[in-house]
Formats: C-alpha cells, sequence, structure tokens
C-alpha cells in the first residue's frame, strides 16, 4: 500500500496482525526478560572494560564481524543489474527497488521471527523479521546509492517468551530519499519514502525518531545473542551481546542481555555489576529492575533485593505473561474457568499475541466450547510470526475442524 503525502510510506509483506520483533532483547527474573530495541536517552561514550569478563567464556561459534550484517552477495548484486536496475528509468530507483523487492510477482519475501538474519541470509531464505527486512533493504538502497535513514517506531510493548524468558519486542522501518539525480531540487520536501513492514492501520499516528545505523547494529547483535541464549548457546551470546554494547555504548538493552547471560552462566556478581550500570542511568527501567533483582536474590543480599522488588512493585504491579501464568496455573489445577478468565484478562492488554489465543482455545475446548477454539485457533494462527508456531495451529485447527464435523454428524 502506498499513501500518497510527503512522506510515502510503503506497507510490504506483513503477516496478517504483527508488531514486527526486533532487536532490544532484555531479560528478567525467573523467568528472564529481555528487550528488543527501545534506544531512550542515555548517552554513553564507551562500554565500560570493566563490564567484560571474557576469560570465562570459549570462542564463538562462528566469525562475528559487523560488517557481514549489510554485505551483498553475488547473488544480491546480480538481482540489482538483472531486476532492479531495468526498472529504475522508468520507476524510479526507490519504487524499483521496493518493487523488486516486495511485489508479490518478484521475490515473495515472507515474514518469518524464528531468527533475525543479516542482508545476506534474508534474501537467500526470502524471509526475515523486521529488523531483518529492514538491514536487507538498507544493504540494497546504500547498494543503490540512495540515502538511507533507520528509525524507530514507538508501539505498544509486544511481548512473546522461549522457554523460561520473555522476549519484549519494538518495531523499525526506514525512510529513502530520491537518488541525487532524480532531485527535482537541493531540497525536496516530497522527497522522502518511508518502508515499513507493519501494516498501515497499526502504524498510523505512531512516534518515529532516527537512530544511527550503528544502533540498528547493536540492535542485530542483541537479537543474534539472546537467540542464542535460548538455545543454550552462551559462549555465542556472550560475544554477540558484547558487540553490540561495542558497536553502540548507549544502547542499554546490550548491557541487560549482557546479564542475563551472566545469570544463566552461573555469575550473578558479573550480572549485578551490570545491571547497576544500568538501573544508574534508567532507574525506572522494570525489565532491568527485574533482572536486578534476580541478580541480588542469587548473591543472597536479601535486603537489596528487596528494595528493588518494592520499586519494581510501584512501577509494574502486573508484569508480563502475569494473567497467563496465572491460567496455566489453573488450567493445570483443573479449574477451566478460571483458566479462560486468566487468559482473556491478559488479552485485554496483549490482543495480538498468538500463545494467548491458543491457550484460551486450549480451555475453551475443555469446555466443549468448540466454535470459540476453533476462532481462537484461527486468530492464533493469523497471528503467528514464527513458521513452526504457524505449522502447529494449522495442524491443530485441522483436527479441530475434524472434530467438529464428526460431532455433528
Amino acid at each position: 500500500m502506498i499513501s500518497h503525502c510527503p512522506s510515502r510510506r510503503v506497507h510490504r509483506p506483513a503477516a496478517s496482525r504483527f508488531a514486527a520483533a526486533l532487536g532490544r532483547l532484555a531479560a528478567l527474573s525467573v523467568p528472564l526478560l529481555l528487550a528488543a530495541c527501545a534506544t531512550g536517552g542515555v548517552r554513553v561514550a564507551e562500554a565500560p572494560p570493566g563490564l567484560f569478563d571474557d576469560a570465562r567464556f570459549g570462542p564463538a561459534a562462528e566469525p562475528i564481524d559487523p560488517a557481514d550484517t549489510f554485505r551483498l552477495t553475488d547473488q544480491m548484486q546480480e538481482y540489482i543489474r538483472t531486476k532492479i536496475l531495468p526498472s529504475a528509468h522508468n520507476l524510479g530507483t526507490r519504487e524499483a527497488l521496493t518493487d523488486a523487492l516486495y511485489a508479490r510477482s518478484k521475490l515473495q519475501l515472507e515474514y518469518d521471527a524464528t531468527m533475525t538474519r543479516n542482508a545476506a541470509q534474508a534474501f537467500e531464505a526470502r524471509s526475515g523479521n523486521c529488523l531483518s527486512l529492514v538491514i536487507m533493504t538498507g544493504a540494497f538502497a546504500k547498494a543503490l546509492g540512495l540515502t538511507v535513514t533507520f528509525q524507530e517506531v514507538s508501539t505498544d510493548e509486544m511481548w512473546s517468551r522461549a522457554g523460561d524468558m520473555y522476549f519484549m519486542s519494538g518495531h523499525v522501518n526506514l525512510q529513502l530519499e530520491r537518488h541525487l539525480t532524480e532531485m527535482t531540487s537541493r531540497y525536496d520536501r516530497f522527497g522522502l519514502y518511508t518502508v515499513d513492514f507493519m501494516p498501515s492501520q497499526d502504524s498510523v499516528g505512531l512516534h518515529v525518531h532516527s537512530i544511527k545505523e550503528s544502533t540498528i547494529l547493536a540492535m542485530y547483535m542483541n537479537n543474534r545473542a539472546a537467540e542464542a541464549m535460548t538455545l543454550g548457546h552462551l559462549d555465542d551470546a556472550y560475544w554477540r551481546a558484547r558487540q553490540a554494547m561495542q558497536i553502540d555504548p548507549s544502547f542499554m538493552s546490550a548491557y541487560n542481555t549482557l546479564a542475563v547471560v551472566y545469570l544463566r552462566h552461573g555469575d550473578p556478581a558479573n550480572a549485578e555489576r551490570v545491571l547497576r550500570f544500568v538501573v544508574d542511568r534508567e532507574p525506572d527501567n522494570a525489565r532491568v529492575l527485574a533482572n536486578h533483582a534476580q541478580a541480588l536474590h542469587q548473591l543472597g543480599r536479601d535486603v537489596e533485593e528487596k528494595a528493588v522488588r518494592a520499586r519494581l512493585a510501584t512501577l509494574e504491579p502486573y508484569p508480563p505473561f502475569h494473567f497467563f501464568n496465572l491460567g496455566q496455573a489453573a488450567l493445570k489445577a483443573g479449574d477451566l474457568h478460571a483458566a479462560r478468565a486468566w487468559f482473556k484478562r491478559e488479552l485485554d492488554r496483549s490482543p495480538d499475541y498468538h500463545e494467548f489465543h491458543y491457550w484460551l482455545a486450549i480451555a475453551d475446548f475443555g469446555l466443549g466450547q468448540i466454535d470459540e477454539a476453533r476462532s481462537e485457533l484461527s486468530i492464533a494462527l493469523q497471528d503467528a510470526v514464527k513458521r513452526s508456531d504457524h505449522d502447529l495451529y494449522a495442524a491443530k485447527l485441522d483436527k479441530l475442524r475434524a472434530y467438529r464435523q464428526s460431532s455433528v454428524q
């Protein structure tokens, strides 16, 4: 969809109702919390070397080179020559780029939040999460000589989980200026062109602000660190988080991620040191406070832990997944009505999270409310942002439909 206004917004492929997951992962007590891409107003010139403890970690499984993030492969260069440039004369460079990447008849990209890919990986897989698609588009745009401005979009908190870790996701997009040869004047107020992967109705009126390319790189490294952590690859997670902090020392989410790596590695003293550094700069950051309380608990510093938890309770009486966890407990106890009520309460504040709809469907099915269960499963399928979740819900929905048909025969 292209809207005709001074800043043109191109809304390209989107899984129907997603708020794209990107890059600022945070972590919290047990379960640990990670936050994705808020940059905040903190300015740090350099990540303090004393926050790192390299000797405790083995080498990364593969080289970590920030330059790989935007690097184009030979296949991508060929795509520019054969698919983009031939259309640029008639459409303009920006329009030719977005058409070649996102028109359904062209590259046929799919949104997939399974992992954060660099530009080359997203192109090869023909899929990626929000940050991956922004990186890939930015890489092509820079190769075409376009001026790229990355932007962070303020959205409501979007949470997901993997095992005992919770993740908060943010959203980014990018603006492209016309190629210099296509500019009609030195300053062209109609020359801005926004490429966004959020459905247009979800992004109207949201606040945006520009961020540096170094912040995008830090987000990418931070995401990869969190993803490595969910797989138990703590060495990789450590080096990725460390790299994120060095690329953009003001990106506090990377510090939080490093602290969670330390906690999962059994190093609460290191974790506490990192978290205290962040708390001193962001005293109202609930994500960081929750992890700080966990670190203090593991260190046996009960008085300090109690003070932090009291502060946290005033900031966030009902943390993410609070009502969902109560619903899970009720479900385990066999109280389906209570479980359903708790799941619905969690959905009131996070209506687009697929897993809440899935578990509400489980409760509905247990109560014999087959049509309601089918409806919730359909929404879970629609909102799924990972292929594995999509396939799971599709299979469950097929079984439920078959059950419904057999029950009415």
